[in-house]
């Protein structure tokens, strides 16, 4: 198998076709620094509507659905409506209580804030 082939072999492991519609896994950026955990994740066409985010025992669910209006018939179709789905295991330093998300541009970010105890902190050194 040539890596061409590799590479589209992989391209349909991360499209399945459900119902009427096609399910995608959106790509994400991960970003971490002494106060949250920030995922971007790309879910193009998606309205703040059509988004679900759920924190559950410890996995993060994230599904956004994009439906494409269009008028007339198509004569050639290249993409359609599509569901976007991926979960992650969240660390139990997160703060789920504080959790917040946005959409923009077509981009969920989710701000995932640590805990204080999670946090680092220097710690003073006394004399005496």
């Amino acid at each position: 198998m040539d890596k061409k082939q590799e590479i589209a072999k992989q391209e349909e492991k991360n499209v399945e076709k459900t119902r009427e519609m096609y399910e995608a896994t959106p790509a994400v950026d991960i970003y971490e620094n002494e106060d949250e955990i920030l995922l971007h994740a790309d879910m193009p066409g998606v309205v703040k509507e059509d988004i679900s985010v759920d924190i559950d025992n410890g996995t993060l669910s994230i599904s956004g659905v994009r439906t494409l209006k269009t008028e007339g018939s198509a004569t050639y179709e290249e993409f359609s409506n599509v569901e976007y789905v991926r979960s992650f295991s969240v660390p139990q330093t997160i703060d789920v209580e504080k959790v917040e998300a946005e959409l923009k541009d077509g981009v969920l970010r989710l701000h995932l804030p640590k805990s204080e105890a999670a946090k680092p902190r220097q710690i003073e050194i006394k004399t005496a």
